[in-house]
């Protein structure tokens, strides 16, 4: 009962009544979500405890927000972590916005199956307005009856009347904003921007060119048509409405990390070529490499026409196992460790649960169609509406929908592709998709070519990540090509080629035979020291992020780790990591390289790398903003928690620590004042290396005067060369010409080692261009002493110096100075390795 001061709370179910802080979960049992209580049910149906609107239910069916009519709202949820069963073992026995009274079923649910596998029963019932209510319990713990009062509800405010409307009205929040994600609200922003909105109570939809969208839905965001910089507006209903709308405003307004999972195509420049050479066909370059084999064509799977007439209560439930089955086959793709992979497949899987792609094929089913039908109908039919959007990102992205047509598909027919695939072929499809490649790896294929797709689709990010040759855009020609007979990929120049002969084959052979054991012979030699021919001594170290990368790189024979990027510790969490834990994870990379020094940079968060825990004022140029050291400026209680840890790390003398986004020296002194007062407060006498990153050009300018107080300087060429060159290195449109070999780059990396020498310091080098055989003999020149590159570089990058001589580097770089084009600095690299270097280490 209620009135509208007060409303009784019943129990929703019976069983034994439980305190807030007996939840087994700290997000509730520490009130994160709001006061309340809790109840272990011994019943299987969710009853209303008061009566009043269904605010909504959770698509996974295991939890559901309710609106008293004395303007409360709750929160009811069944068992602990139940979210993960995807709703197998519940059913919801109402609606979104539903009038309900007291005592009305909500929701069924399997006990024993839930029970078996979820964390507990024990089942939270929240308040999630409580600034406005007060909570009388009515009577302690123990037994408890469905029905039975347990709560008074009391209304804080001094005029509850039309407490219901008036709440709807105060709680909705509108923001406009303009999308930040290179390419628009493509998969994986929509997919991040949804994930963003689960996190609130609040109802969230996107307004675009007269058109709306809830964030529920993957597809339903991908179908505004919304491009990079397109403005939107935010709209929220509910009581967190004004902290969800800030959250979703950054959300679209920051680039995510995925957003740089395009930047390989830097490195690697799609090429396409006019199909005019006899007997060669040309795409554009996905992935490179060299390979031979026969062709093999993969076709999709194409379906017979419904005979129609089918039991809608059957194909439900076929349909529902099918993509129960697949959701558990993806999870496990995501859970892979594998982090491109799993990024991709966790976007799948948030298509996966679409209401609008779902209620498309159970609507079908509901109309006669098959399983099989309904299912290929609906996602066919998101796909063309994709594609007919003026967006070739969002075109490109239906081939995810596509994926997952093929594998509900699989399940649904009970039959995996049976077909048999010559080892080492080279696959013909029209366009495959992600799980498609993954069978096919592990069919031990050669290579791919694809009539249709991109160089930036998920597709080409897999073959890249596993070393597949891989050319896309090959045009519908390419299906008229016969089938099982040699031909060769060469995806390192975009060629098809249909027709080699004998003696073409055994040249491929040759030259896949010597990359193979130059691999082999480079690894042998990975642990020694890599000294030039002149015997001046090139660190080749490792940038990590993990105890796991740094064991890595020792066995690969790294001579230390010259970046460990801590970011890693502060990402993903609700707080910040505690003195300990930094302690624990920095002392691991120090255990995992005996011996060896460790660069630890400290945190470099801010601007287009934000905290869910530490809110920062958004920002028209984020790359431009509060970042790096500035951001330990304007919190330096978050750099002293890991100076201290870094302090304690044992032992100290291995501990190199690295000061990102340096531009002035005031900064650099200021922490290292900081340093001696830390150290001072525990007694410790000794102190670590410390060094700073030339990052943007002012460091550059000044590197006579950083070197002056600084123990040495580590150079971050990706930084480095969007801020120099003025672009930003995640702008797909300009990636491939943010280019570090670039003259200017050049000058400036010199002017820091010859100020640097002149202070007897170092200069490493930690940015992409380590890694980049082209370069090195540039970099040596120059005067770079250390190279830090990702670990599986470091043999090939230690055998590179081993063929140097440092003053013939020094002429090369000299020479560089003078030219005008980072293309032209390239192809004098390459005449350099031509003429200087062993034919072996350039073959």
């Amino acid at each position: 009962m209620h009135n509208n001061k007060q409303m009784t709370f019943s129990a929703p179910f019976s069983g034994a009544l439980l305190k807030r802080a007996q939840i087994p979960d700290p997000v509730f049992a520490e009130g994160a979500m709001g006061d309340g209580l809790a109840i272990d049910p011994l019943d299987d149906v969710l009853h209303a405890p008061f009566a009043g609107v269904v605010i909504n239910v959770a698509r996974t069916r295991h939890a559901v927000n309710l609106r008293a009519d004395n303007g409360s709202e709750w929160l009811l949820h069944v068992g602990i972590d139940t979210v993960g069963l995807n709703g197998d073992g519940f059913e919801a026995l109402v609606t979104d916005g539903q009038r309900i009274e007291q005592g009305q079923p909500l929701l069924r649910f399997d006990l024993d199956k839930v029970a078996c596998k979820s964390r507990s029963l024990i089942s939270p019932l929240i308040l999630l307005n409580g600034d406005q209510f007060a909570l009388s319990p009515v009577r302690g713990p123990g037994a408890a009856n469905v029905g039975e009062p347990l709560l008074v509800v009391t209304s804080l405010a001094q005029n509850t009347q039309n407490t219901s409307d008036s709440g709807v009205q105060a709680s909705q929040a509108r923001g406009r904003i303009r999308v930040a994600h290179s390419g628009g609200l493509h998969a994986r922003p929509a997919a991040m921007v949804r994930q963003t909105a689960r996190q609130f109570a609040s109802q969230v939809e996107l307004h675009f060119a007269g058109v709306s969208a809830s964030t529920d839905s993957v597809t339903g965001l991908m179908g505004l048509g919304v491009a990079e910089q397109d403005e939107v507006e935010v709209v929220c209903l509910g009581h967190d409405s004004d902290i969800a709308l800030q959250a979703l405003l950054k959300a679209l307004s920051t680039p995510s990390a995925d957003d740089t999972s395009h930047a390989p195509l830097a490195a690697i420049p799609p090429r396409a070529h006019p199909n005019t050479e006899q007997g060669v066909m040309h795409g554009v370059i996905a992935s490179p490499g060299l390979i031979s084999g026969p062709l093999f064509r993969l076709d999709t799977i194409e379906l017979d026409e419904d005979t129609g007439d089918h039991r809608p209560e059957e194909q439900h439930q076929i349909l529902s196992h099918a993509l129960v089955e697949v959701r558990a086959d993806i999870s496990a793709s995501v859970d892979s460790g594998h982090h491109e992979q799993s990024a991709i497949f966790a976007t799948h899987l948030a298509m996966l649960e679409d209401p609008a792609l779902l209620d498309a094929a159970y609507d079908a089913i509901d109309q006669g169609r098959s399983a099989t039908h309904a299912w290929s109908q609906a996602v066919l039919a998101q796909c063309t509406m994709l594609e007919k959007l003026d967006n070739p990102l969002l075109a490109e992205r239906a081939n995810d929908l596509r994926d997952l047509r093929q594998r509900v598909l699989l399940n649904l027919l009970g039959d995996a592709r049976d077909v048999e695939i010559p080892p080492g072929a080279i696959i013909v499809a029209h366009e495959l998709t992600p799980s498609d490649l993954l069978m096919l790896e592990r069919c031990g294929i050669g290579g791919i070519c694809m009539a249709n797709g991109g160089a930036t689709s998920h597709v080409a990010i897999l073959a890249r990540g596993k070393g597949l040759p891989c050319l896309v855009a090959m045009g519908p020609e390419l299906f008229n090509v016969a089938q099982n007979h040699e031909t060769v990929l060469d995806a390192d120049n975009g060629r098809l080629e249909l027709k080699p002969d004998d003696a073409r084959l055994r040249e491929i052979q040759t030259l896949r035979t010597q990359r193979f054991e130059r691999r082999q012979l480079q690894q042998q030699q990975a642990h020694p020291p890599a000294l030039t021919r002149d015997s001046v001594v090139i660190d080749v170290a490792a940038n990590v992020v993990s105890r796991a990368d740094a064991e890595n790189a020792q066995l690969n024979g790294a001579d230390g780790v010259g970046l460990l990027r801590t970011e890693f510790l502060f990402v993903d969490r609700s707080t910040a990591p505690t003195e300990e834990e930094q302690l624990s994870a920095y002392q691991s990379v120090l255990d995992a390289m005996p011996e060896k020094s460790v660069i630890i940079r400290t945190i470099d968060i801010g601007g287009d790398k934000q905290l869910d825990y530490l809110p920062l004022p958004a920002e028209a140029n984020p790359v431009l903003g509060l970042r790096g050291i500035r951001l330990g400026q304007a919190r330096p209680e978050l750099l002293d928690h890991q100076l201290r840890a870094l302090l304690r790390v044992r032992p100290l003398a291995r501990c190199r620590i690295l000061l990102p986004m340096i531009t002035e020296v005031s900064e650099l002194l200021a922490v290292r004042a900081r340093i001696d007062e830390l150290a001072q407060e525990t007694g410790l006498t000794e102190r670590p290396e410390l060094g700073v990153m030339i990052e943007v050009p002012s460091a550059a300018l000044l590197a006579d005067q950083l070197a002056e107080h600084a123990d040495f300087l580590s150079i971050g060429t990706n930084d480095l060369s969007q801020y120099t060159l003025a672009m930003d290195r995640d702008h797909a449109g300009l990636a491939a010409r943010v280019d570090a070999l670039h003259p200017a780059l050049l000058r400036l990396i010199a002017m820091t080692c010859s100020a640097a020498d002149a202070k007897s310091r170092w200069v490493g080098v930690c940015g992409a261009l380590a890694s980049d055989p082209l370069a090195t003999a540039a970099l040596i020149g120059l005067g770079v002493r250390e190279l830090s590159v990702s670990p599986p570089h470091v043999a090939e990058i230690k055998a590179q110096v081993r063929d140097l001589d440092t003053r013939q580097c020094q002429a090369l770089a000299q020479h560089l100075l003078t030219l005008t084009s980072a293309q032209a600095v390239r192809e004098a690299c390459r005449t350099f390795q031509t003429q200087v270097l062993p034919r072996a280490v350039i073959a």
